[in-house]
């Protein structure tokens, strides 16, 4: 048991790595078209009318991914002050009840991400000409992610092991 999770941490931590990537790649190329926006507004007086839009679902694609990654790496909100002074076994059960949590919370992002989509994929974004359920993309992809990064989360505390962390071959908890 413990060789197959540890088989897939690294495959998941190639994943969040790939996530991260993308994530990374968004928020520069959303920094990139804000900034060319300003260039083509202010200075040349002819504005871009696409790279609004276009900056928004790129903002989604870096936030939700980035989220999910941060659902792998332990890095959600929580209240830690308490787990200080409880004893080992209740802390473990205490993030395992988050984990839970945090997995329902990304199986409903998924579900009704999905939902968006679908209803609104016949839909066209009027300056990009894309179908409007590009915009749930991420949010679906996100909510998938979390759900798969919790359950790895809970199924390696299930087997004593500590919880994977970036890198792959850093494992901590």
């Amino acid at each position: 048991m413990q060789h197959w999770l540890n088989v897939t941490a690294v495959a998941l931590g190639v994943v969040a790595r790939a996530a991260l990537w993308v994530a990374g790649i968004s928020l520069v190329a959303m920094t990139a078209l804000i900034a060319a926006q300003v260039f083509a507004r202010y200075v040349v007086k002819s504005p871009l009318t696409w790279t609004e839009p276009t900056s928004i679902l790129l903002m989604g694609w870096f936030i939700l991914l980035g989220a999910a990654v941060g659902t792998r790496e332990g890095y959600h909100l929580s209240f830690d002050v308490l787990l200080m002074v409880l004893p080992q076994r209740v802390v473990l059960i205490l993030h395992s009840v988050s984990d839970i949590v945090v997995a329902a919370f990304g199986a409903g992002m998924a579900w009704f991400g999905l939902e968006l989509l679908t209803r609104t994929w016949t839909a066209s974004m009027p300056t990009l000409g894309l179908p409007g359920g590009v915009s749930f993309i991420p949010l679906t992809l996100s909510g998938i992610l979390i759900v798969i990064f919790s359950a790895e989360r809970l199924a390696r505390r299930a087997a004593g092991m500590k919880t994977a962390r970036f890198g792959d071959d850093v494992l901590e908890d």
